[in-house]
């Protein structure tokens, strides 16, 4: 690229950049949906270059329907996890760990489906409270040889 004006040229050169960009593993896009599937959806993360965000890989809970999470044309972070051959896999699911990590500190969270309730005063199962005795040794139980009901005699 040749040209008399030095911020021409940037953006002559950040311009072929972006025309003959490929996406690298590991990292983070703003992508717009360009087409909804079954099975997932069609991201642009680059000019010319879509991905799959597979429907597992959308919501870190079950999604049911893509329709109900992305909208055509919609605009989302997507993080690129595989490449095979010319065809990239991509993840919304692990933008959102890492935004959730970010705003809980290190295994924060918001604890949903984890509270079993009580007093958190350790974890009472009943009983006498001295545990199971396993040093009886199992009198009454046979504890191997033949099984199928006939007498070894």
């Amino acid at each position: 690229i040749a040209t008399a004006d030095g911020e021409a040229g940037q953006r002559a050169v950040a311009w072929i950049k972006s025309l003959t960009a490929e996406a690298e593993i590991g990292q983070e896009y703003l992508g717009t949906v360009s087409r909804i599937v079954d099975f997932g959806a069609f991201v642009e993360i680059l000019p010319g270059l879509d991905g799959l965000l597979h429907i597992s890989e959308i919501s870190d809970r079950r999604v049911k329907d893509v329709r109900d999470e992305l909208k055509e044309g919609q605009q989302i972070m997507v993080k690129c996890i595989g490449k095979e051959g010319n065809k990239v896999k991509l993840s919304r699911r692990a933008i959102l760990a890492q935004e959730k990590a970010a705003a809980g500190g290190a295994g924060g969270g918001d604890g949903e489906g984890r509270d079993r309730g009580g007093d958190g005063e350790g974890r009472d199962r009943g009983g006498d409270g001295e545990g199971r005795d396993r040093s009886g040794g199992g009198e009454g139980r046979d504890r191997g040889g033949d099984r199928s009901g006939r007498s070894s005699e």
